[in-house]
């Protein structure tokens, strides 16, 4: 078969293998989904799961979704001892759901004689029958040889006489599996290019475990050695430690290795968005520190650091951000300089004299407000509202004079076994030349709060249908302590949500929880008001 030697195929495990994830269930309907996702960034293989193994992959496999660009991938194991390729209910229902198997066999001979109790000769027969068996039924057949490195370095020639079965049975790919994750890369190099002297590269395979935090660098190291297909998962799921990062991979391949992986670099603009769509998927953060796609991947803090990337953001960028679907962020911290400030001013739109006195006050009263505890590089719409203050920019939407609350706990039967906790919130705010007074109950004293302070403002035609569209979507409470631990305070983050889907953070420190609540919550407001374009009832 006749392939560019710079073709390198690729192979998510992400709805077999990513489910062995400890916390991880999906549904049918998750799985269908992810496969869509995939076949959107034209993975070559999607690997569906085992049918016949449990409840959810027999209904996906009964309604598959309809792919594009990806070829949908059963997977299974070789056939049993004692019984005959065409007489194994397993393989009978690997060949009836779906037109390309993936078949799972031993090739560490410890295994063979421990794990299944039968003779070497006996699981290399098992491997050649199963193979030639469904190559007559379904369109392609390739063959994950579990425990292949820990087979090679214990009986180097055993290892090659299992994958050489496989592969001279029929199958389209042999993939070598690192089980155990124990594997170095210099290891997994020298090895695979031993496999290639043996076996065409053009039908060689690498699945790598993340044991040692090395199976990226474990498929780069095997491609690099010859082998062409990559087996991995979205944001590296998978059982114990997890599998080889495809979101990871396919980028360093891409424009760094230049291999082509049958991904065009338009789709690669989507690879954030659909590593994000597994996350939410999952009901997860995505991890802000993630390579390529993460928050942080493109984020400068540092003002040494900013004054560079201004200049030329190749100083501490190894590629643009966009090329990945991400973008650069400029964080305000008290690490801060002048570069850090005018660049996010130019990300909000502000313009501003690059020598105005403003903008080292507005240093300086970041660095300190950092220093008492607030952290704007995860708040930046506090931040945002902060600089607008002092270039003179934003109005005062209300003003909040005075606010309680109170927290009950009532017992509602003789045995104390049933319990109501309720808070409530007493308000008084400002508004123009108007005075407002509102009480409102929640199931917690933000809650409560929140509640009091809304009743006000949706009184108030002009701020009524910003305020209604605020949704409070994440709450986060950190207590920081300093120097020797009696001047603890409590940073609160606030994330929020509108009807567009926008999403804002904001934050508020204080000794006082409840105060430093409502400064986040205070923030979240003003700032939905702002963006809105609502004029300010203040003179």
């Amino acid at each position: 078969m006749k392939m560019s030697d710079k073709r390198v195929y690729l192979y998510d495990s992400t709805l077999r293998d990513g489910q062995q994830t400890q916390g991880v269930d999906f549904s049918a309907a998750d799985k269908t989904a992810i496969a869509k996702a995939l076949d959107e960034l034209s993975i070559d293989y999607i690997e569906g799961g085992w049918p016949g193994a449990n409840p959810t992959d027999d209904a996906f496999f009964a309604n598959p979704p309809k792919l594009k660009n990806s070829k949908l991938t059963a997977f299974g194991m070789t056939r049993r001892a004692g019984r005959s390729a065409s007489n194994d209910p397993g393989l009978t229902s690997l060949a009836q759901n779906a037109p390309i198997v993936c078949m799972v066999g031993k090739s560490w001979d410890f295994q063979v004689t421990e794990a299944l109790g039968i003779e070497l000769d006996e699981n290399l027969a098992m491997i050649s029958d199963s193979i030639a068996h469904l190559k007559s039924k379904v369109s392609e057949v390739m063959f994950d040889a579990e425990h292949f490195f820990d087979g090679y370095k214990a009986n180097r020639d055993y290892a090659l006489a299992a994958i050489k079965s496989a592969y001279e049975a029929g199958a389209r790919w042999v993939v070598l599996c690192d089980t155990n994750g124990g594997t170095l890369p210099d290891e997994i190099f020298d090895i695979v290019t031993d496999v290639c002297s043996q076996i065409p590269g053009s039908h060689v395979g690498i699945h790598c475990h993340n044991d040692t935090e090395n199976a990226v660098a474990n498929s780069l190291a095997a491609v690099r050695a010859g082998a062409r297909q990559v087996q991995g998962t979205l944001n590296g799921l998978g059982e114990r430690c997890g599998n080889a990062n495809l979101i990871s991979i396919i980028p360093t391949l891409m424009l760094k290795m230049g291999y082509d992986v049958g991904i065009s670099h338009d789709q690669l603009t989507h690879l954030r968005r659909i590593s994000h769509i597994l996350d939410e998927r999952l009901n997860r953060e995505p991890l802000r520190q993630a390579a390529y796609v993460g928050d942080s991947a493109f984020a400068h803090k540092g003002g040494l650091h900013v004054s560079a990337v201004e200049k030329n953001p190749t100083c501490y960028e190894h590629i643009e951000p966009h090329l990945v679907g991400n973008q650069r962020h400029i964080l305000v911290s008290d690490q801060a300089g002048r570069s850090n400030i005018l660049a996010r001013f130019r990300e909000i739109g502000v313009e501003v004299d690059p020598k105005s006195e403003a903008i080292g006050k507005l240093v300086e009263t970041v660095k300190r407000r950092e220093f008492d505890g607030y952290a704007y590089d995860g708040a930046e719409a506090s931040f945002e509202l902060l600089a607008r203050k002092a270039m003179g920019e934003l109005d005062r939407y209300f003003r909040v004079t005075s606010f309680r609350v109170i927290d009950e706990r009532r017992w509602v039967d003789e045995q104390d076994e049933q319990v109501i906790t309720m808070s409530e919130a007493t308000v008084k705010v400002v508004v123009g030349d108007d005075q407002f007074m509102s009480v409102a109950e929640g199931n917690g004293p933000v809650n409560a709060l929140d509640a009091a302070l809304r009743k006000v403002l949706l009184t108030v035609p002009e701020y009524r249908d910003a305020v209604e569209q605020i949704e409070l979507i994440d709450y986060k409470v950190r207590i920081i302590t300093r120097g020797d631990g009696t001047r603890a305070v409590t940073r609160v983050m606030i994330e929020s949500r509108d009807a567009e889907g926008n999403n804002w953070a904001t934050v508020g420190v204080s000794t006082n929880i409840i105060e430093a609540s409502y400064n986040a919550l205070r923030d979240s407001i003003t700032y939905k008001l702002f963006k809105s374009g609502v004029r300010s009832q203040h003179a």
